[in-house]
């Protein structure tokens, strides 16, 4: 099968890659001259530009978009619409909202093309790993493209699912980035602790590997967790800034028009915003306060 990649970063090339390994031709385009003359380098055909790509597919065809979320898709979208042709299908693969999914996919069937939202997962580790997949859209077209999902997923029979109509693909994706916050969270919070103690933690990234292997908590992140603590344990190359983009702040939202109680990832959303606070405002005024009704002192600023 014939695939069209649209957005060559680090995630959409491998993603290129891992189909050219299993005996799918891909042909890929960026905006960016530098991002195709990188792909090409990996051997991946590429275009100059959305017409040249369409021109190079067969029909039907499937152009997949892994491009940041946002005004982004919608560009490519406008552009990209009219040069297809019924029966062909656009799959959004990045971490795009899933309210703008449900708008697209009627933009799709206006224009009389198919349309699936696929919640993508795995990262720069995805090449070698395969990347889990959450598919939403049209049963008929999502089984149309099996062989697609099978060859990025960890295992044909396993990672990926058609999930549900428009939207539920990207859906399933921000209720599985926002639970990634909570567990991140409870990792950072129980490591800082082991960091405090280091009259009884010499090793923390040896405790946390031990915990790889049988216990509960043992995951690939905590995986990631003792890489990180093995190579430097004070992470004292890592500024204490915690960004985000946007899926917890989408799963927040979510929750509180749903009426679901959702603590841990929101108290995990508010610690990474703290995390940027450099001004420290509120800090200040409660150390203000403290000191106007009790006596309690301040530090100076």
């Amino acid at each position: 099968m014939e695939l069209g990649m649209v957005g060559l970063g680090r995630m959409g090339a491998n993603m290129a890659a891992r189909l050219r390994r299993a005996g799918h031709d891909c042909v890929g385009f960026d905006p960016s001259p530098a991002a195709r003359e990188a792909a090409a380098g990996r051997g991946l055909r590429t275009a100059d530009s959305l017409a040249g790509l369409v021109d190079a597919l067969p029909s039907p065809r499937a152009v997949w978009l892994m491009v940041p979320a946002g005004e982004a898709v919608d560009g490519v979208l406008d552009e990209l619409l009219p040069l297809l042709a019924s029966g062909d299908t656009v799959i959004d693969g990045g971490n795009s909202r899933y309210r703008d999914s449900l708008r697209r996919a009627e933009q799709a069937a206006g224009a009389g093309i198919g349309w699936l939202d696929v919640g993508t997962s795995g990262g720069i580790h995805g090449l070698e790993q395969g990347y889990c997949l959450t598919i939403g859209g049209d049963a008929q077209t999502a089984s149309r493209l099996e062989p697609v999902f099978q060859a990025l997923a960890p295992a044909p029979d396993s990672g990926w699912g058609h999930v549900g109509p428009a939207g539920a693909g990207h859906f399933a994706k921000m209720v599985h980035n926002g639970i990634e916050y909570g567990l991140m969270q409870a990792y950072a919070e129980g490591l800082a602790l082991l960091h405090r103690r280091e009259d009884l933690m010499t090793d923390p990234a040896q405790v946390a590997r031990i915990w790889c292997d049988g216990s509960v908590i043992r995951s690939w992140l905590l995986e990631l967790s003792a890489d990180a603590l093995q190579a430097d344990p004070k992470l004292s190359d890592v500024a204490p800034y915690v960004a985000d983009s946007g899926e917890g702040r989408w799963t927040v939202v979510e929750a509180l028009e749903l009426d679901v109680p959702a603590p841990v990832i929101t108290q995990a959303m508010i610690a990474r915003l703290r995390s940027r606070d450099g001004e420290g405002f509120g800090d200040r005024v409660v150390a203000a306060l403290r000191d106007a009704f009790g006596g309690h002192g301040v530090r100076p600023g």
